[in-house]
């Protein structure tokens, strides 16, 4: 039927087949016969295959736009937060999962790239970063069969050297290398000191601090400066709501950052805004190879928030980036950035483009932080209780006043004879923390207090 109305009609309609240009309908899909091919959102030329998520909202991409997507987050988290400068060494914390095996796959690329300038670089100014890759054998706690874990500790060394070139070194280290004591008594000690702990929250909690221990240990021995991990939004989702759960919602903001810096080798986060599923994806992809050797269910409230974050995502795909953009709000602490250098401009700016957005404070005026020797979290200050100190050393009596309200209830023991051994067991780098925490707090005090204090010469009558 043609249309009556006089003047332009732009109702999609058409008008009878006499008026029609040589006769050639105006080109009208059917929803039902034939449909609109499923092409990709940015490049619009190929099919779509997955989906990517862009502040909430749901791209559908092609593969190639969205492998570009994902390695885009990637490199604007590295480049916006100075993460990884051409001068440093940096570590990749590998577990054979879908997180660090991207992690490894982009830092990699990065220096290829950083590698392929360099060469064609008629100065060669800037030097090419270093990569080293470490896996966590954590069989101390897991058991199976040796001949398993051999077979896949040679399959991670099998895909950091396909990697090559550059060269990557790759570190297998034994957790129980923490301790001071020969292997096989310190296996014996970190077992008899998990056992000491009773709530199985308290217990992976543990478990994750000694893992950054051992982390740290080796990046400090082998010169690596920074230290990379694949948390990915799912994972920080989890922690969010998780720590939330346990009472840390003072030191939640320090853990959700890019960059943590509260340690003595920096640890960043480059995959902060890639969700699981994306990786997932990209793994499948690009045939990158996976390995889940300690795929056991987590407990108690981890395990309970895992589940529960997985509901909320099937619900809504965006309910993750959701929750980790809710609680990227809070301000960072002044340790959330990498230690300024002073002939680093990238680094400045990131600096003053941080301070900018968060209002801060430059450290100068800013007081030390204390924190938990267990688990790090930076201890607000009101709620620090006064000590008896001796001659800068800690007891297990006091060690446990020292610790965050979610460590004293989930990981120490409550009886004194109990705390006593538990004590004994800990690791000395975490013992030393809490005596390093303590002449930290006495200086403080002291710095606080100095105006009232009188000076030798001075007479006290």
């Amino acid at each position: 039927m043609a249309c009556n109305a006089t003047g332009g009609c732009e109702s999609g309609c058409y008008k009878d087949e006499n008026e029609s240009t040589n006769g050639v309908l105006p080109s009208v899909t059917n929803s039902t016969n034939n449909p609109l091919p499923n092409l990709c959102l940015k490049c619009k030329s190929s099919e779509i295959i997955a989906c990517a998520v862009n502040g909430g909202t749901n791209m559908k991409l092609c593969a190639e736009c969205f492998r570009g997507n994902l390695y885009g987050k990637f490199k604007f988290a590295v480049t916006a937060n100075a993460m990884i400068s051409p001068s440093d060494n940096v570590l990749v914390a590998f577990s054979g999962g879908t997180s660090s095996r991207v992690a490894l796959q982009f830092v990699h690329e990065m220096q290829v790239k950083s590698q392929k300038n360099f060469d064609a670089s008629r100065d060669r100014s800037l030097p090419v970063f270093g990569v080293g890759v470490a896996f966590v054998d954590e069989s101390a706690f897991h058991r199976f069969p040796s001949n398993e874990l051999d077979k896949e500790i040679e399959a991670m060394k099998v895909v950091v050297d396909e990697l090559s070139p550059p060269t990557k070194t790759f570190h297998v280290i034994p957790i129980e290398s923490i301790c001071s004591s020969n292997s096989n008594s310190a296996r014996d000690d970190l077992n008899e000191l998990l056992s000491a702990v009773s709530d199985k929250t308290g217990k992976e909690d543990l478990v994750v601090q000694l893992r950054m221990l051992s982390l740290q240990k080796t990046a400090l021995e082998n010169g690596y400066t920074k230290l990379v991990l694949g948390s990915c939004t799912s994972r920080i989702a989890c922690h969010v709501i998780a720590s939330t759960v346990k009472g840390q919602g003072y030191s939640l903001a320090a853990d959700i950052q890019y960059v943590d810096a509260r340690l003595e080798i920096p640890v960043v986060l480059p995959l902060r805004d890639c969700t699981s599923q994306e990786l997932n994806m990209l793994c499948k992809l690009d045939s990158l190879k996976t390995l889940e050797l300690y795929n056991g269910s987590r407990a108690g409230i981890n395990g309970l928030i895992s589940s529960f974050v997985k509901l909320l995502q099937e619900e809504n795909p965006s309910r993750e980036c959701t929750i980790v953009r809710t609680a990227a709000k809070l301000t960072p602490f002044h340790f959330n950035k990498i230690p300024e250098e002073a002939d680093d401009c990238n680094l400045q700016l990131a600096s003053q483009r941080r301070r900018k957005k968060f209002n801060l404070k430059s450290n100068e005026l800013l007081p030390p932080e204390s924190y938990c020797p267990i688990c790090s979290s930076p201890l607000d200050k009101n709620s620090i209780s006064s000590l008896d100190l001796e001659n800068g050393h800690t007891s297990h009596e006091s060690f446990g006043s020292r610790c965050c309200s979610s460590c004293q209830f989930q990981i120490l023991p409550k009886e004194t004879l109990h705390m006593e051994h538990f004590y004994s067991l800990l690791p000395q780098s975490i013992t030393d923390r809490a005596k390093d925490g303590s002449c930290r707090n006495q200086r403080s005090i002291r710095e606080q207090i100095q105006d009232c204090l009188l000076s030798d010469n001075e007479d006290g009558t």
